[in-house]
């Protein structure tokens, strides 16, 4: 380096001396001051760091400057402050890593040898809150050992305590699991203010990732159902967020039915039906029971077209609603003719019929849809659940099928049949025609309901991950790509990063035939355009940077597409990895 600087010198030097034989007083001046200028910044703490210092020296050395006191001026002046941070920075990176190396095996040391008799007598012992208690909470670390410690022991009062503790900190948002929490009313309370909280945020999204954990703290027993629901169902009254509130209830409704628990009798108290008991009768018997019955059925009818009818919210309960759907919609399902007319009369009028309500009384019933929805569910029941019927006889009432499936109750029984039927094993191996009517109703649904789009993905999904084993392996390939189809066109219509999310995950788990996700990202880039959101070039940028894909999509003529994206992302996006 120093032979470097010194033949630089020589050069540069003999350059500048030349010139000043030739150049007058004034610009000697000029040179002058140049490096005073340069020495200056040489002269400054670590300079030799900085950028800008290869022009600085090119500077120096034209102005005629000496090596020398370069070469003394940024040694003496380096005191290495990067390199010091750097180094500091790796050792306290591997104390951390020591600390939690302590810490997990304490931890673990803990779990395995405590005895909460003795938790329990040097609680009572102390006669107050013990000092280290107190600072054990303020980490996370050993609040996350009290939490797994309250699983193992939930009757050690010492842990109860302590999970008030946490709970009167402010840490109630990490407890959400915890059991223990769930027997104490007042920590019980915080958490579920603060989860349903959380949960009404973060939108559909955190819904979807949060609830699971929600209903599991709600379902951990009776007591804490009937709290949680009770208290929901009075904020489901309120003008503002009511109705998210009321979703939150209904899915948690589902959670615990999911888990074998018979809540309907809950569910019904904690709405109108108590205000009319022979409803509440037939409502909980049917919904106990899972099933629908002609005498119960008959009950309701009669109530619901009376001149006076009950609140039509009381036969709003989803698990009643899946009821219909089994029995309207599932092939084979066998119902009573001349009792059909009601269950579709009811469902119908669950669906369509709206309300005005004012200081809990009814001002006004709107039944303007009534009469053309419960047309529309006849005309699909009779045409779904014909099994004189084939592919070719529904082809041939497309038209009328797809002007029914406008109504949101028949989407959503249309879904659930086309769900029941090409799950059957045998069902693809019988079709002659690419894209199979069933699948060509999924399409209609994307396109006039967004709500159901999940659905519609989630039903995807499952069909596209099964094992066709009935099927060749070419015929197999095909299936999924007209699966695939199904998918972009329900990103055409909106539902784009679940779609896109999906095949990513596809291609990160490498169990997917790669020739799938090439025909993915062709369809996909044939139906998009610019301007695109930061989120969608995030997702859909690596699946085509990603050496499997990348220069293997065929495109004619010069047009080339995956080329074009990525260009246009590269320049108007900053990617995060």
């Amino acid at each position: 380096m120093d032979e470097d600087y010194y033949g630089s010198a020589a050069e540069w030097g003999d350059e500048a001396d030349g010139g000043q034989q030739e150049d007058d007083s004034g610009e000697g001046e000029d040179d002058a001051e140049v490096q005073q200028e340069c020495l200056h910044k040489f002269s400054t703490r670590d300079y030799i760091m900085e950028p800008s210092i290869f022009n600085t020296l090119k500077r120096y050395f034209q102005a005629g400057g000496s090596p020398e006191n370069v070469i003394q001026l940024l040694s003496e002046n380096y005191t290495a402050v990067a390199q010091t941070v750097n180094l500091l920075a790796e050792w306290l990176i591997q104390t951390v890593q020591v600390q939690e190396t302590v810490e997990n095996h304490l931890k673990s040391l803990l779990i395995k040898h405590f005895d909460p008799r003795k938790a329990d007598s040097i609680f009572t012992e102390e006669g107050e809150t013990p000092a280290w208690l107190e600072q054990m909470i303020a980490h996370t670390t050993w609040r996350d050992l009290f939490y797994k410690l309250a699983e193992a022991h939930p009757d050690c009062l010492m842990l109860n305590f302590t999970v008030k503790l946490i709970s009167d900190a402010g840490y109630q948002g990490e407890i959400t699991s915890v059991s223990t929490a769930c027997q104490q009313l007042e920590v019980f309370s915080r958490v579920l203010r603060t989860s349903l909280a959380t949960i009404l945020d973060g939108g559909e999204e955190n819904l979807e990732k949060n609830l699971p954990e929600f209903a599991k703290m709600v379902c951990h027993g009776e007591h804490t159902y009937l709290f949680a629901q009770a208290m929901m169902s009075v904020l489901a009254q309120e003008e503002q967020g009511g109705s998210a509130v009321r979703r939150i209830a209904q899915e948690v409704q589902r959670f615990a039915q999911e888990k074998g628990h018979d809540a309907s009798q809950i569910t019904l108290a904690l709405g109108t039906a108590a205000s009319y008991p022979r409803a509440c009768q037939a409502l909980g018997a049917m919904l106990s029971k899972g099933a629908l019955n002609p005498a119960d059925i008959t009950v309701l009818f009669k109530m619901f077209t009376s001149m006076d009818p009950p609140p039509v919210e009381l036969i709003r309960v989803p698990a009643f609603l899946d009821l219909f759907m089994q029995s309207l919609f599932k092939p084979g399902a066998r119902i009573n003719q001349d009792h059909k007319h009601k269950y579709i009369h009811i469902l119908a009028y669950a669906a369509s019929v709206v309300e005005t309500w004012k200081k809990n009384k009814r001002v006004s019933i709107n039944k303007d849809e009534l009469k053309s929805t419960s047309k529309a569910v006849e005309t699909v029941h009779n045409l779904c659940c014909n099994e004189n019927k084939g592919a070719s006889e529904l082809v041939a009432e497309l038209s009328t099928l797809y002007q029914c499936i406008r109504f949101p109750v028949v989407a959503m029984g249309v879904l659930k049949w086309v769900d029941w039927t090409v799950s059957e094993p045998r069902y693809f191996q019988l079709q002659t025609d690419h894209t199979p009517v069933h699948l060509a109703l999924l399409d209609e649904i994307s396109t006039c309901h967004q709500l159901l789009h999940p659905q519609v993905l989630q039903l995807l999904v499952k069909l596209f991950e099964t094992e066709h084993s009935q099927l060749d392996v070419m015929e197999q390939l095909e299936l999924k790509k007209t699966l695939l189809d199904r998918m972009v066109h329900l990103l055409s219509r909106g539902y784009v990063l679940p779609v896109v999310s999906y095949i990513r995950k596809c291609l990160e788990k490498l169990d997917t035939d790669i020739s799938l996700i090439r025909y993915f990202v062709t369809e996909v880039l044939d139906v998009i355009a610019p301007p695109y959101t930061s989120d969608f070039v995030q997702l859909f940028l690596p699946i085509l940077e990603n050496d499997s894909i990348a220069g293997t999509i065929k495109t004619e003529g010069e047009h080339d597409p995956v080329t074009e994206f990525i260009a246009h992302c590269k320049s108007n996006f900053i990617m995060v990895n």
